[in-house]
Formats: structure tokens, sequence, C-alpha cells
């Protein structure tokens, strides 16, 4: 843990304790990871800080959602109840969620890439609460950096399953270093083959990272729509989208860099 926190503070400060990646090798996955607005308006579920995320306005049909990793709010999954959508929640550091809800149905363990005592995968998750059936999903998945071994593990006929991902990435400014880069890019593109990204909204707890022309949030909220459910796309060209909310209020919001979503990258 200290590490991994000394790694971040020399990241945030443009120090690299590896052979630094070479920008344009960087601004490939960028232009792979442009944003799209599509013909499905952004929602927002869940409070105005942290716990609330932007979504695609297609949740009708939507029966369950899987959250691994359990805050101390669960605003998102209280308003999915409130729209008939029940929610699985996974998290071996606490006891159980911060409400209860008979929509809400919590395993004490951890989302990972393999099945203990400790960890499950999510098929194994998936398929002791689900049908076997069925591609109407939804998936909230904030857990501290595990979200990379969860899709490493994860086959492709699983996400397929998903019609909607919310996923916080962390140590995104790992891509300033080439094992960090690859690790993200792979993750990425791998869900990139059954998803359209449709927005981004950058943690304002942990700052960013910059090199150049390059800036990264070292945390971020991705939200994906699975490409089947998209009938028009295109670039989006401006953020902060109007629903977005700082993470921790009273600080100011991390708003996402431009090389994100610009042509320049400016």
């Amino acid at each position: 843990m200290f590490k991994n926190w000394m790694r971040q503070v020399f990241l945030q400060r443009g120090v690299f304790l590896q052979r630094a990646t070479r920008e344009e090798d960087i601004e490939g996955m960028l232009r792979l990871t442009r944003p799209v607005t599509t013909d499905k308006k952004l929602l927002r579920i869940g409070g105005e800080w942290d716990g609330g995320y932007l979504v695609p306005d297609d949740l009708e049909g939507i029966r369950y959602c899987f959250s691994p990793g359990v805050s101390t709010t669960a605003t998102f999954e209280a308003d999915l109840a409130g729209r008939g959508i029940e929610s699985f929640m996974a998290d071996y550091s606490v006891p159980g969620p911060p409400l209860l809800s008979p929509m809400f149905h919590f395993e004490r363990k951890f989302l990972g890439a393999c099945n203990n005592d400790v960890f499950m995968t999510l098929r194994d998750w998936m398929s002791r609460n689900v049908p076997e059936t069925g591609d109407n999903l939804l998936l909230q998945m904030d857990i501290e950096g595990g979200e990379y071994d969860v899709i490493f593990d994860t086959p492709e006929s699983t996400w397929k399953r998903f019609r909607i991902l919310v996923v916080e990435f962390h140590f995104l400014n790992a891509v300033f270093e080439p094992v960090g880069l690859r690790m993200i890019s792979l993750c990425l593109s791998k869900l990139l083959e059954v998803f359209d990204l449709v927005h981004i909204h950058p943690n304002n707890r942990t700052g960013s990272s910059k090199r150049g022309g390059i800036e990264i949030p070292a945390v971020a909220e991705f939200t994906f729509l699975r490409k089947d459910r998209v009938a028009r796309r295109e670039f989006t060209q401006s953020f902060p989208h109007p629903l977005d909310r700082p993470n921790v209020p009273g600080m100011p919001d991390l708003i996402l860099p431009k090389c994100f979503y610009s042509v320049t990258g400016r």
C-alpha cells in the first residue's frame, strides 16, 4: 500500500520510476478511447456527490445490477431499486451495505480473478444469482484497482450479458510508464470490443498527472453502453456533462482533459 501511494505521489509530480512511455503511444490509446454521444441521453443515477453516476437512458428491461465495492452510501443502488432493479453487492472489507433493502443482496467477498474464501470471479457470482441466459444486466464496479484483474479474467461472452457498465478505473496515470500503458490499454480495448464508451468523469479526490500536452486523472469513472443498443454515435465534443458533479463536495471538480476527446488534444 505504501509503495503504491509513493508511486502515485511521484507520478503526480512528473517523476517516473521506470522508463517513461512515449507520448505518441499514450496519444494512440486516447484516440481509441474517445467518448461518444449516442441516441441515448445520459441520466444521473444516485446522489449528487460520490456514489452518483451518469448512465444511458436505457434502463427499461434491466432487472439486476451487480455492484462490487460497498461504500458508506448506496444512493446508486437505492435509486435503481426505485426503478425495480435489484442489486447484488459484494465487499470483503465491510460487514454489509450501509442501508438495508429487500432489493439488496450482499455477499462478503472481494471481486477478483479466483474463487476462494476471500475472492470470487464475476462469472461465479453471476451463476449463483441470476439465470444463465439474458443480456439485460448492469455492472457498477468500484473496487480500488481490482477492476483490471476482473476485466482480464472475464470472457467476452460474459461481458455481452451486460447492457451498461460503470467502472471506476484507478491508477490511470500509470500510462506514463510502459507496463501501465499496456495493462490499461488491454483492459480498455477488451471492453471496447463489446461496448461504446459514452462518458468519462474524473474523480476530484485524487488529482491528475501531466507531461507535455497530456494530462491523465489518477481515477475516473467510465460509462459504457453495449454496441447493439446504439443506433447513432458521434464523438463527444465537450466536457463536463451538465449532470456531472464533483465526487468530493467543497473541492473544485476535476474536468476531463481535452486530450481525451479533442482531435488536437489541446
